[in-house]
């Protein structure tokens, strides 16, 4: 395009009266150059357009006319400040593949993906950022095994950016030394509890005096035994586990849910264990709030029961695959904030 609007402008400038001078739309072409390719092409271009500037004041009057030359000085200039533009251009977005790069890097150490099998158990899991450029946020979820069962953590650490990423690998790190080593889910609790805990008074973390009150992580663990169908949970202000069964979803709503992790300090047996049915064939689908908080053109939240009730698939991959586009088409594939899933399903001994 920068290359025929060059011929255009020249031809016509030629042909043109004498009175009419089209030489300054040249400037055009390195400018439009410049948005999306690298140095060297807008300089070749840039070069072109100078050389097309010269043959038009020689075929209408002369180099020395001064109406062409300020023109052609003109045209050079503005070749060169396009050349350096895209020079920058091109750096800036070498820097950004980078980042992206390291980035993914951190997401995969942090945030590892959960296996598909776990004894008993198939997990699928997905996250979803909110900016296209990030790769991991404040939201989290781990796996470990233990002699009787599996556990599984999904949490949401207050916040946003490095220190959120900070405070998720701490709690991740946390969870998976100790999911096998504490017999109880309550002392696990207390284990993590003391692990965020730890850190919000270290001193010099925070910038001022309230910041360091308000750091916390919500979080749901459950311990899913290999054997039978009782699932223990321990929910730390996080939204409410979803069970879909034979079509119908209900959620685990604990009777005595803990504050977040952060906050637990200054109260008394906060980690109360409450026990749910998970069957074989039965999804329970972990999720952070930014998937409930997701909102369309007209500011309805996304209505993730419905969504899933109506929901007829199978499997916890399937299932996810529908709730991300669903979720990403209600939303405008533009999410206020980082969402993450885990789907897990029960299967029979006889499955595969």
């Amino acid at each position: 395009m920068p290359l025929a609007l060059i011929a255009v402008v020249t031809v016509v400038d030629v042909l043109a009266p004498p009175d009419v001078h089209l030489g300054p739309f040249l400037v055009a072409a390195p400018a439009i150059t410049a948005s999306f390719a690298g140095p060297r092409t807008t300089a070749l271009v840039g070069a072109t357009a100078v050389l097309a500037q010269v043959t038009v004041a020689v075929a209408r009057t002369s180099l020395t006319d001064l109406n062409h030359t300020l023109q052609i000085l003109a045209l050079i200039l503005i070749c060169v400040l396009a050349t350096l533009f895209a020079y920058g251009r091109e750096r800036r977005e070498r820097q950004l593949v980078q980042l992206r790069s390291v980035a993914q890097a951190a997401q995969e150490v942090v945030l590892r993906p959960l296996p598909r099998r776990i004894g008993p158990l198939r997990l699928a899991s997905v996250y979803l950022a909110a900016e296209a450029e990030a790769q991991i946020g404040g939201d989290l979820y781990a796996t470990a095994r233990t002699t009787q069962g599996t556990r599984v953590l999904i949490g949401d650490v207050r916040g946003k950016g490095l220190e959120a990423v900070g405070e998720a690998a701490r709690l991740l790190g946390a969870f998976r030394a100790a999911a096998h080593r504490q017999p109880e889910l309550p002392a696990l609790m207390a284990f993590l509890e003391d692990a965020v805990s730890s850190d919000l008074d270290t001193p010099g973390d925070w910038t001022d005096g309230t910041e360091g009150l308000e750091g916390f992580t919500t979080a749901v663990v459950l311990d899913i035994p290999d054997h039978g169908t009782a699932v223990s949970v321990i929910n730390c202000g996080h939204p409410p586990p979803l069970l879909w069964a034979d079509g119908k979803v209900r959620e685990l709503e604990v009777r005595r849910p803990a504050p977040p992790l952060g906050l637990t300090r200054h109260v008394a047996n906060p980690f109360a264990l409450e026990e749910f049915t998970l069957a074989d064939g039965d999804i329970l689908l972990l999720y952070t709030d930014g998937v409930i908080e997701a909102r369309d053109s007209k500011g309805n939240f996304y209505p993730l029961t419905e969504r899933l009730t109506a929901w007829s698939g199978h499997g916890p991959e399937a299932l996810l695959r529908h709730l991300c586009h669903d979720l990403l088409t209600h939303a405008g594939q533009n999410l206020g904030d980082d969402a993450a899933l885990v789907a897990i399903e029960r299967v029979g001994p006889g499955e595969p």
